[in-house]
């Protein structure tokens, strides 16, 4: 035996009740070509077939009638299962669609944190490079205002002997220290 999911059963019957429906057509098609035929023939024989015809008639009516009943149960049973299948299959659907887009937000919430926390990693790291940037040039800065409040001392020292002693001596030597000037000895 050969299971079937229910959309296929549901034609399937579509199909069977199709199939008895045009089999009740030819049937009821037969009987009338079958009353004529019999109603051309003699009286004698023309009795017994008409009596037999119309048990016929009766059968063809009760089928109909059980033909008409059971295909409006299934539709009506198709209707229902049709509303039924199609609401379940919408909330699933939704359902789905409202997991899927969670699941994508929580996904872009996990990456923004994610961004944020290296942001911040790198914003710190950024800020101590700049606080040693900062004591490097302090250092330099102070390196320089000793170095300069030294070339202006040396350079003083020749003027001011001048001064003590009338001569000025020392302004070749104030050239070469000029000339030296920002450099360091080594």
């Amino acid at each position: 035996m050969r299971f079937c999911n229910l959309k296929e059963c549901e034609k399937q019957k579509r199909q069977k009740f199709s199939e008895i429906k045009a089999g009740l057509d030819d049937a009821e098609s037969l009987i009338r070509k079958m009353d004529l035929e019999a109603r051309s023939l003699q009286p004698n024989v023309k009795a017994v077939l008409l009596a037999k015809l119309r048990e016929y008639k009766s059968d063809l009516n009760n089928l109909k009638s059980e033909h008409k009943r059971l295909a409006s149960a299934n539709s009506n049973q198709a209707a229902r299962d049709d509303l039924l299948e199609s609401g379940m299959a919408d909330a699933m659907l939704v359902s789905a669609n409202q997991r899927g887009r969670l699941m994508m937000s929580t996904e872009r919430l996990n990456e923004s944190s994610d961004r944020i926390k290296e942001s911040r990693r790198t914003m710190l790291e950024t800020e101590e490079l700049g606080v040693s940037i900062l004591q490097d040039l302090h250092q330099q800065r102070q390196s320089l205002l000793h170095a300069n409040d030294t070339v202006f001392l040396l350079l003083k020292v020749p003027y001011r002997l001048h001064l003590l002693t009338g001569k000025f001596e020392g302004k070749d030597e104030r050239k070469r220290l000029m000339r030296k000037g920002g450099r360091k000895n080594k």
